[in-house]
C-alpha cells in the first residue's frame, strides 16, 4: 500500500475520476430500473409428494401394498430429511421431506434420485394401481388470484371464460404459469336401468367391455405407394354424446341401443375433488406465478391492462374479482422502502453536516449517491432482486456506508488546518488510514459472513443481507480512497487563505452528482413523493462566503471539545477499572439476553387470517361445504371488518 497511493492517483487524473463518476451514476441508475421486484427473495422449497392410487382398496390395503414399500425405498435417497405417509382407501400420499442443510444445487438431483428408485419398484405394486405420481412445485406460487362468478351462469360457461383469460395471461412477459383452481374434470356419465337391464337379461359388465372394444384403439397397419405412406385406421370410436346413445349392442338374439337401457348425459365430476367459493358464490380461480426472477410490479402492471381489456368483452352477470394482488404489496413495500430511505439519508446527513461542518459534510453527502448508484449495479449483475430482504440489508448499509468516507474527508481536513497542501493532505489520509479503513470494512463484513454460509433454507432465504451489504461497505471503501480526496479537493475551503477555492464549474458538477438519485429515479419511474430530499440541496446557490471555516485553534478550543478530552484521559488513566466495567457490562448483556423475545422472522406485514376447517376422516365432500356455508354466513354478518374471504373445499 506505500508503494502505490490511490488518493494520489486519483488526484493525479482527475478527469478520469469526474467521468468514472458520472458514468457509475447512471449505470446505477439503469440498473436499478431493471432489478427484479418481489415481496420475498428466491429460494428452494425442499419437498416433494408421492401420491398413488388403487381404487377400491382399503386404508389397511393400500398401507400395506403401497405405502411402505414406497417408504422403504425412499429411505434410501440420499438428503432425505424425513418420509411422512398418509394411508387413506384407494389413495397413498407420501410427503418426501429433504434435509434442510443440503444444497439448493442438490435439490433437482434428489428428486429425480426419488423419481428413480420408485420407478424401479413400480413393476412391484398390484395390479390396478394408478401412478405414482409426483409433485415438486411447491414453490411456485401465485403472486395474482383471481375469481370468476356469474349468478345464473353454469360451471361450464365459467370455465369456458376461464380458459380465454388463462390464454390471454400465458402471453404476458415474466409469467411462468396459469393454474385453475376449482377446475373439475368434463366427464359422460351413462345411467343404467336395472329394471331394463334384468328385463333384457344382460348384466352391465358385458356393456362395458363392449364399449371398451368399440373405442379400442388398434394399429390397422399401412402400405405404401409409389408417392406416399397410408395408414389404416379403423373407425367408429366414440367422437360424440350422440354416438354414444347410438351404440348398439346384441345380447340374447337381440340388438338394441344405449340409449333404450340408459341414460347418457354429459356433466362434470361428482363429487368435485375441488371446488372454490369467493365470497358465498361458487367460483372458478385463476392463479398466476411469477418466473425466477422476474419483475412482480411490472407484472401487476401488465395484468392490469389485459384484464381491462378482457372485462370489456364478459357477458352481462360474469364478474372477474381480485382475491390476491401481490404487485400491489410489493409497491408498497417499494415505496415504503424509499420513504425509509430517504429518513435515512435526512438523518445521516443532517448528523453529518452537524458534527463535520457545511463544507466537509458535503463531500460526504456527495459519496451516497455514488456508493448507491455502484450497489444497485453489483446487485444487478449478481441478480439480486429488490425485496423484503434486499430492501432491509441497503437500509442498514446506509448507516456503515459513511464512515470510511467521514474518516477519510477528517484526516484530509485536520492536514490542511496543519497547514498541508490540499494534494498532500488527501494522499495522507490514504496511507494513514486506508488500511485500518479496509480492516474495520472487512470485520463488519465479516460480521454478516454467518448469514451466507449458513447451510439451511433460512440462510438461504436471507443470504441477501450479507451480499448487499457486503457490497455496499466494499464499495464505500473504494469510494473513501478514490472519489472523496477528489471531491475534497475541489469543495473543502483553503485554511491557509481563508476562502474557498471552489470553482463555478465544480459546484455545477457538485450539483450534478447530488441530482443522480433524482435523475434516475424518475428514468425508472420508482421515485418518492416530490419533498423527498434526494438531492442534497443546489449547491450552486452557496456562495464562498456563506461556508464557515473554521481554524485549528476554534476547533481545539470548544467547550465539547475540552469535556471530551477530559473523559478520555480519565478512560486512559484509569484503564483496569474501564476493562472491569466493559466486562461486567458485557456478562450483563449476555444474562439479559435469555429475556428478550427470539423471533428469527417477524410477523407477516399482511392482515390476513386462515381458517383451517377439517370433518372426521370419511366425511363426504357435501358435508365438507355445508359446514363451510356455515361459517361463510357467519362472516356475511361481519362485511365491515374484511375485504374479501375465499373459501377452498
Amino acid at each position: 500500500m506505500r508503494n502505490f497511493n490511490l488518493s494520489e492517483w486519483a488526484l493525479r487524473n482527475q478527469p478520469l475520476v469526474l467521468y468514472m463518476i458520472l458514468v457509475m451514476g447512471f449505470m446505477g441508475v439503469f440498473a436499478y430500473g431493471r432489478l427484479g421486484q418481489s415481496e420475498d427473495p428466491p429460494f428452494t422449497f425442499k419437498a416433494m409428494t408421492i401420491r398413488t392410487l388403487w381404487p377400491g382398496a382399503s386404508a389397511a390395503e393400500v398401507d400395506q401394498q403401497i405405502t411402505e414399500r414406497l417408504e422403504r425405498k425412499l429411505q434410501e435417497v440420499p438428503h432425505v430429511n424425513f418420509v411422512r405417509s398418509y394411508s387413506r382407501p384407494g389413495e397413498s400420499l407420501i410427503l418426501f421431506s429433504i434435509n434442510d442443510a443440503a444444497p439448493a444445487t442438490a435439490v433437482p438431483e434428489t428428486q429425480y434420485q426419488v423419481r428413480k428408485r420408485v420407478g424401479d419398484i413400480r413393476h412391484t405394486l398390484p395390479q390396478g394401481v394408478l401412478g405414482p405420481f409426483f409433485n415438486d412445485e411447491f414453490g411456485d406460487t401465485f403472486g395474482n388470484i383471481f375469481a370468476i362468478t356469474g349468478e345464473g351462469f353454469s360451471y361450464a360457461d365459467k370455465k369456458l371464460f376461464a380458459d380465454r383469460v388463462r390464454r390471454e395471461v400465458l402471453r404476458l412477459p415474466d409469467v411462468a404459469k396459469v393454474d385453475i383452481i376449482g377446475e373439475q374434470d368434463e366427464k359422460i356419465f351413462i345411467e343404467l336401468s336395472n329394471i331394463k337391464l334384468a328385463t333384457l337379461g344382460v348384466d352391465g359388465a358385458s356393456i362395458i367391455a363392449a364399449m371398451r372394444e368399440q373405442n379400442a384403439v388398434a394399429p390397422g397397419g399401412a402400405f405404401e405407394t409409389s408417392t406416399d405412406k397410408i395408414f389404416v385406421r379403423a373407425s367408429g370410436g366414440f367422437d360424440s354424446l350422440e354416438a354414444i346413445k347410438n351404440f348398439t349392442i346384441r345380447a340374447n338374439n337381440r340388438v338394441f341401443k344405449i340409449a333404450d337401457i340408459a341414460q347418457v348425459k354429459r356433466g362434470f365430476a361428482d363429487p368435485p375433488l375441488t371446488k372454490m367459493r369467493y365470497i358465498g358464490q361458487e367460483a372458478i380461480g385463476l392463479g398466476v406465478s411469477m418466473r425466477q426472477g422476474g419483475d412482480i410490479v411490472e407484472l401487476g402492471k401488465n395484468l392490469d391492462e389485459a384484464l381491462a381489456r378482457i372485462e370489456v368483452t364478459l357477458p352481462v352477470g360474469l364478474e372477474l374479482h381480485r382475491v390476491n394482488d401481490q404487485p400491489r404489496a410489493v409497491r408498497n413495500s417499494v415505496r415504503e422502502f424509499v420513504r425509509s430511505l430517504t429518513e435515512a439519508i435526512v438523518i445521516v446527513l443532517a448528523v453529518t453536516f452537524f458534527s463535520l461542518g457545511l463544507r466537509t459534510g458535503l463531500v460526504v453527502a456527495l459519496s451516497i449517491p455514488v456508493v448507491l448508484s455502484l450497489t444497485f449495479f453489483f446487485m444487478y449483475l449478481l441478480d439480486v432482486g429488490l425485496h423484503k430482504i434486499s430492501l432491509g440489508a441497503l437500509i442498514l448499509g446506509l448507516g456503515l456506508l459513511v464512515d470510511d468516507a467521514i474518516i477519510a474527508v477528517e484526516m484530509m481536513a485536520i492536514k490542511m488546518e496543519q497547514g498541508w497542501d490540499r494534494t498532500k493532505a488527501a494522499s495522507f489520509a490514504y496511507t494513514s488510514t486506508a488500511f485500518p479503513m479496509l480492516t474495520g470494512t472487512l470485520v463488519t463484513v465479516a460480521g454478516f459472513l454467518p448469514i451466507a454460509t449458513a447451510r439451511s433454507g433460512t440462510g438461504e432465504y436471507t443470504r441477501s443481507i450479507f451480499q448487499v451489504t457486503s457490497l455496499a461497505l466494499i464499495i464505500s471503501w473504494f469510494a473513501a480512497v478514490i472519489f472523496i480526496p477528489y471531491l475534497g479537493y475541489h469543495i473543502l475551503p483553503d485554511y491557509k487563505k481563508g476562502k474557498a477555492v471552489i470553482t463555478p464549474r465544480m459546484r455545477r458538477i457538485a450539483g450534478w452528482i447530488s441530482m443522480i438519485p433524482l435523475i434516475g429515479a424518475r428514468l425508472a419511474e420508482r421515485i418518492a413523493p416530490r419533498d423527498s430530499p434526494g438531492a442534497t440541496g443546489n449547491f450552486n446557490s452557496a456562495s464562498a462566503s456563506d461556508l464557515a471555516i473554521h481554524s485549528e485553534h476554534d476547533v481545539y478550543n470548544t467547550p465539547f471539545y475540552q469535556r471530551f478530552r477530559v473523559a478520555v484521559t480519565w478512560c486512559l488513566t484509569h484503564r483496569m477499572t474501564v476493562i472491569t466495567v466493559t466486562l461486567l457490562l458485557f456478562a450483563g448483556s449476555l444474562f439479559a439476553f435469555k429475556f428478550v423475545q427470539q423471533q428469527f422472522f417477524p410477523s407477516s406485514t399482511r392482515v390476513e387470517l386462515l381458517v383451517d376447517l377439517k370433518l372426521a376422516e370419511g366425511s363426504s365432500f357435501q358435508a365438507t361445504e355445508v359446514q363451510v356455508q356455515k361459517l361463510e354466513k357467519y362472516l356475511d354478518g361481519e362485511k365491515d371488518l374484511f375485504v374479501n374471504y375465499v373459501s377452498y373445499v
